[in-house]
């Protein structure tokens, strides 16, 4: 797993019994994994200049890597193409390009100036239309078998008047934890704009894409 965080997708495939190793480039994120379980196979890396040999790994997880990329996101695709062997799958998320992000990041810079807060635009992340991301594997080389968009955190999660009645204060862990619950209404209105505008109303776009 590329980009393993905080090892909560490394963790669960470990526990079960795969062989999987979670590269990251924070090395304290790797330190506390390795404080947290020593059997853990985890190391400092960079996606863009991985140590592993051509073609070392199966399969290549990559959830919310590739859009804080956005200066070497080419390097870091041809690197993922690399250390994959023939026939292996990649599995990559990345931030959609559509409504919901402008919203969202829209109502985040809102309530920074509301604060007093200073967003600065040192940090950017890349997004991408469906289209676009399927794009930029495709010229690496990658067969793209799919690419669909998924719901996390809804839109209207971020409005008291739609969350469930015990999540109308907004707790993040809470939210995390029990899931972004919505009224009923809340639903209803969240179902009906992915039914209709899923390209707009996702949160990200998955991808699975294989190498010839």
């Amino acid at each position: 797993e590329a980009g393993c965080g905080a090892g909560r997708i490394l963790r669960y495939y470990h526990e079960r019994g795969y062989d999987i190793t979670g590269i990251d480039f924070i090395e304290v994120a790797i330190e506390k994994l390795r404080d947290a379980d020593s059997t853990l196979k985890v190391e400092t890396g960079d996606i863009t200049k991985l140590r592993f040999p051509d073609g070392t790994f199966r399969y290549l997880l990559a959830f919310g890597l590739y859009h804080n990329l956005e200066h070497d996101l080419d390097k870091a695709i041809d690197e993922s193409w690399r250390v994959l062997s023939g026939g292996g799958r990649l599995c990559a998320s990345f931030r959609a390009d559509n409504l919901q992000t402008w919203l969202t990041d829209w109502l985040a810079d809102r309530k920074s100036r509301r604060i007093g807060e200073t967003t600065g635009s040192s940090f950017h992340k890349c997004n991408l239309t469906r289209r676009e991301f399927t794009a930029l594997f495709e010229r690496a080389g990658f067969v793209v078998e799919s690419v669909g968009p998924v719901e996390n955190m809804p839109i209207l999660y971020k409005f008291a008047f739609f969350r469930a009645r015990d999540h109308k204060k907004f707790d993040e862990n809470k939210a995390r934890a029990e899931g972004y619950r919505l009224s009923m209404f809340g639903q209803w209105l969240q179902h009906l704009l992915m039914r209709h505008f899923p390209d707009q109303f996702c949160n990200i776009y998955v991808m699975i894409a294989r190498k010839p």
